[in-house]
């Protein structure tokens, strides 16, 4: 009896520590907060979330998952977007935390899904070991969740393109059209944007991590010129070699006349190639009168077409090339027929080696606009194809 009285006792004891546990565990639950208005919902504020997070502003993103959250603490999609946002602010430790928390209280298979693209946009941020592999397995978990959400596709295919797999790349761009549900106009451009790599075919490394940047930089275009076109050796074989006919006495050498190195290059990691590109003189790529180089300084579509017409006519030992189109009636209706880049313009359009915007039936040219790295490097394929360079 009295161990039957000992065993109900011990029982009755742990059942009221159970009982205990769960009130204190769920008075701790944050409670939430209740709506002030008919678009104060965690759908909304996640909505904004990640519109702000494209646009960089990851402190009001973060107030809208945060705002999300209140409504709705078990809410997955807002810690989704917390995670990316700690992503894109480096903390990847928490990051994967908020992450795995998003992934733990996704309910619908859209949630499921969204956790797992998270962390594949996550894995790409970072680019640890063996990055590429594990984008691939959330993507793959993505696709079994629900094969007909194109986030997946879509940011599977950005992995691709990071990763220089371009042709990979294009064929998840395309499959995010055929779905035709959301992320199409980004689908598109970004397709764009593989398939003009892909025919510009970067033969380096240098050419394939320029080709992924969205404005490229001077210091970028030295560069691609001197990695990609080779410039240095295709002038020693096409322009004329200088001759010194000035007395020197017996034994006298002449040294070669060496320009100084532009001060803000002095330790950055392409400084061989922009001294060989100043020692070579092309037009628009030289050094200031300051003596500096502005390596950071972004590239115009009509600084662009300057170098090049420079680089044909130093090539074909054309000079008149420089002023083959002066005095002719333009064809852009933005770039006046006066201005010093015309004939640069109508040199490189008029052989195709840049491409005019929009189609030439929109007559326009966008001088002032920037270069991205696929459109420097199909500018300088087309250059070697048009000079039979190979």
């Amino acid at each position: 009896m009295k161990c039957f009285n000992y065993r109900f006792g011990f029982t009755f004891f742990v059942f009221l520590a159970f009982i205990s546990f769960i009130l204190i565990t769920g008075g701790c639950a944050p409670k939430a907060r209740l709506p002030v208005s008919i678009l104060d919902t965690p759908e909304h504020h996640v909505f904004s979330g990640m519109k702000l997070l494209e646009s960089g502003k990851l402190l009001d993103a973060e107030r809208e998952f945060n705002l999300a959250k209140e409504l709705d603490p078990k809410y997955s999609p807002a810690y989704m977007g917390l995670g990316l946002g700690l992503g894109y602010k480096g903390d990847f430790k928490s990051a994967f935390k908020t992450m795995s928390r998003a992934k733990r209280l996704a309910e619908t298979k859209e949630e499921k899904t969204s956790a797992y693209v998270g962390f594949m946009r996550l894995y790409t941020q970072q680019k640890g070991k063996a990055w590429l592999e594990d984008v691939e397995d959330n993507f793959n978990k993505a696709k079994l969740t629900d094969k007909d959400i194109p986030d997946s596709y879509f940011y599977m295919g950005i992995a691709f393109k990071k990763a220089y797999k371009f042709g990979d790349a294009a064929g998840l761009f395309k499959k995010v059209l055929e779905i035709n549900k959301a992320l199409i106009g980004k689908a598109d451009h970004q397709l764009k944007v593989v398939q003009k790599i892909e025919r510009a075919m970067p033969g380096t490394l240098i050419g394939k991590k320029v080709a992924l940047l969205e404005k490229v930089k001077r210091v970028d275009v030295a560069a691609l010129f001197i990695q990609e076109l080779k410039l240095d050796k295709v002038y020693g074989k096409f322009r004329p070699k200088k001759i010194d006919t000035s007395f020197k006495s017996p034994g006298e050498r002449s040294a070669p006349k060496e320009i100084p190195v532009p001060v803000d290059v002095q330790d950055h990691p392409l400084k061989t190639d922009v001294q060989i590109v100043i020692d070579l003189g092309i037009k628009g790529l030289d050094v200031f009168p300051d003596g500096t180089f502005a390596p950071n300084e972004f590239i115009t579509r009509a600084s662009y077409a300057m170098m090049i017409t420079d680089i044909i006519s130093t090539i074909t030992h054309d000079p008149s090339l420089a002023t083959k189109y002066i005095g002719n009636v333009s064809p852009f209706a933005d770039v006046r027929n006066d201005v010093p880049y015309f004939n640069a313009v109508m040199v490189c359009t008029s052989r195709g080696i840049i491409e005019v915007k929009g189609g030439i039936r929109q007559n326009v040219f966008d001088p002032m606009s920037s270069v991205s790295g696929a459109d420097a490097l199909l500018a300088i394929r087309r250059l070697k194809e048009d000079l039979k360079i190979f």
